[in-house]
């Protein structure tokens, strides 16, 4: 898929159908979570993937449990990791999986102490979780990235840039 055209027909999914993420799609996420850049590439994170059990109880450490209790997959990204980096390293899971049909959502952690003590310790920077969406899938090739784009519930490009 060309990049922005992923970008562009990219959404969040916080409906997840039961549907397992098969362990190549899961090791697709995770490694483009690895290749992604960092501050003089120190990598300061773990990728925490939570058991059934854990994974319900991290859920009501996140603003909006419902999107974590019924993922197929999560990841928490934890460690020391600057926010910049987080957020790349997040970004490249998000849209590695949406290649694959997979969708996704990142969770903001309410409770970051409790996040810890139940993923093992360190900082919990991030929680994301996967799954197939419950509605069919959308067709990115449906339209062209520009069609998504004007589609896409977002200010118009001209309000978000000027000169200095």
């Amino acid at each position: 898929m060309d990049t922005y055209l992923a970008i562009a027909s990219r959404r969040e999914v916080r409906d997840y159908a039961p549907t397992p993420v098969p362990d190549d799609v899961r090791v697709r996420i995770l490694d483009a979570g690895r290749l992604s850049g960092s501050s003089r590439n120190t990598q300061l994170w773990e990728f925490v993937i939570p058991t059934p059990d854990t994974q319900q109880r991290l859920a009501e450490t996140v603003w909006a449990p419902e999107n974590v209790a019924t993922a197929a997959f999560v990841v928490a990204i934890v460690g020391e990791a600057f926010p910049f980096d987080v957020g790349r390293c997040a970004q490249n899971m998000l849209l590695e999986a949406w290649n694959d049909g997979v969708g996704a959502c990142p969770n903001g952690v309410r409770d970051p102490d409790a996040a810890a003590e139940l993923l093992g310790g360190g900082p919990v920077k991030s929680i994301l979780s996967f799954g197939y969406p419950v509605r069919e899938r959308r067709d990115p090739q449906s339209r062209t990235a520009e069609q998504w784009s004007a589609r896409a519930n977002r200010k118009p490009l001209d309000e978000l840039t000027r000169p200095a």
